[in-house]
């Protein structure tokens, strides 16, 4: 079991209204305990579409459908996640549809798996090399900025853009018994 800290539920509280006042009506997710709040939040709103993912490209496409069908949607999921996204992210490149994408960090300040230490390192120079807009929330009061931010530049803009929620903010995890 994993403990939590008080400034990781403060900022978890803040993500699902952030991805409302953008008018999302789609949320793509594979489950993901950082994201736990906004997804429950999601799958209960009768006015949004949660879908859960078996792997985390499933919802660059579901995405890319939604907007066609003329709604927006956000694409939650962990660092690790991101490597599965990067041939799919092609898609986005080649058709310009926006993307927003919110991304919980691992393997990034305090980890103690090392196996999530290679994408976590990896994510943001990644989501780059395939054209990916990225900006990093550290704090609690940078979240809901910054997914408008990146919403509207998404949206606005066709583009596709990553919220990198990161560790720090997230709160160092410890397993405990």
């Amino acid at each position: 079991m994993l403990e939590k800290t008080r400034q990781q539920s403060d900022w978890q509280d803040q993500v699902y209204p952030a991805l409302k006042s953008v008018n999302v009506k789609h949320v793509a997710y594979v489950p993901d305990a950082g994201h736990s709040k906004a997804i429950k939040e999601a799958e209960t709103d009768i006015d949004v579409h949660s879908v859960v993912l078996t792997t985390e490209e499933e919802g660059i496409g579901y995405l890319a459908g939604a907007w066609l069908g003329g709604d927006r949607g956000a694409l939650l999921m962990q660092s690790s996640g991101v490597g599965n996204c990067i041939n799919t992210l092609a898609l986005q490149c080649c058709t310009r549809f926006p993307l927003l994408m919110l991304i919980t960090m691992r393997g990034d300040w305090a980890e103690f798996n090392q196996w999530q230490n290679p994408m976590g390192q990896a994510t943001e120079d990644a989501l780059k090399l395939m054209g990916v807009m990225t900006w990093r929330a550290d704090k609690s009061e940078d979240v809901v900025p910054l997914i408008r931010g990146a919403a509207t530049m998404a949206f606005d803009g066709d583009s596709a853009c990553a919220v990198l929620l990161g560790q720090r903010l997230i709160g160092e995890k410890k397993w405990v018994e």
